[in-house]
């Protein structure tokens, strides 16, 4: 890798792992289209799965006692049975009209949650159980679960500390068995990965952006932390929704 694209890689992962720690989620939005740009698709993308799982376990080790456990156990195995319901759409259906219809339904999600959060209040396992399939179906179709997930704190008024914590195990789960498909299936021709001096370069960058953002979490309320995660959450159903209608 040439020295200035490795500084582009290093500084997306610090912007994306700064993000993630301040609002939970957005390594995966910020640095896995840059990374994607400099490495190709797949290896891309697996460069950013890893990075995505090192940040989500530092970022644990920090929040562990905020971490909602049981909330993680259910929606979880939903998850995983979600994924595997998208990986079966995909091979059926438009990829296109995936991105358009999860995209839309999802963006209206968040958008109706945001305005009703101070009237209604959403209760009941059902909401998890939809959450879960939700999630692991539009990780699997479109590469975004960010914006199911903010739609369940929003409705259910999660607070905003303990679901960026609860946030990382899932986080963890889901780029771990993205990575171990990739490498099972050998999508990922040996001669593509980054040589092994880069590894611990962009670990050092993970380790800067995480410490980043450790520094401003403790500076930004958890009004605009939220307001941060909601961002990031409309900007990744929006994204999906542009990359269907410009591919249809």
């Amino acid at each position: 890798m040439e020295t200035t694209a490795l500084i582009a890689a290093c500084a997306a992962v610090v912007l994306g792992a700064g993000l993630q720690r301040v609002a939970g989620m957005g390594l995966g939005m910020v640095a896995a289209p840059v990374l994607t740009v400099l490495l190709g698709a797949s290896v891309g993308v697996l460069v950013s799965n890893v990075a995505a799982i090192v940040t989500a376990l530092l970022i644990l080790r920090a929040l562990r006692d905020r971490v909602d456990w049981r909330r993680v156990v259910t929606i979880l195995p939903l998850m995983l049975v979600g994924s595997v319901l998208g990986a079966l759409t995909v091979r059926e259906a438009n990829s296109a009209w995936l991105d358009v219809i999860v995209g839309g339904s999802v963006l209206a999600a968040l958008v109706a949650s945001a305005l009703l959060r101070r009237r209604v209040r959403v209760k009941g396992r059902s909401v998890a159980v939809v959450t879960g399939l939700a999630a692991g179906f539009m990780n699997t179709t479109s590469g975004v679960a960010a914006p199911a997930w903010t739609a369940y704190a929003l409705a259910t008024r999660w607070d905003h500390r303990s679901f960026a914590a609860t946030l990382q195990p899932l986080l963890i789960v889901m780029n771990t068995m993205s990575v171990a498909t990739k490498l099972g299936l050998g999508a990922i021709p040996a001669g593509a990965v980054p040589a092994w001096w880069v590894w611990p370069v962009l670990l050092a960058a993970v380790l800067g952006g995480v410490g980043v953002g450790t520094v401003l979490a403790r500076r930004i309320p958890t009004r605009v932390a939220a307001r941060i995660a909601l961002t990031v959450a409309v900007a990744g159903a929006v994204t999906a929704l542009t990359r269907g209608l410009l591919t249809i």
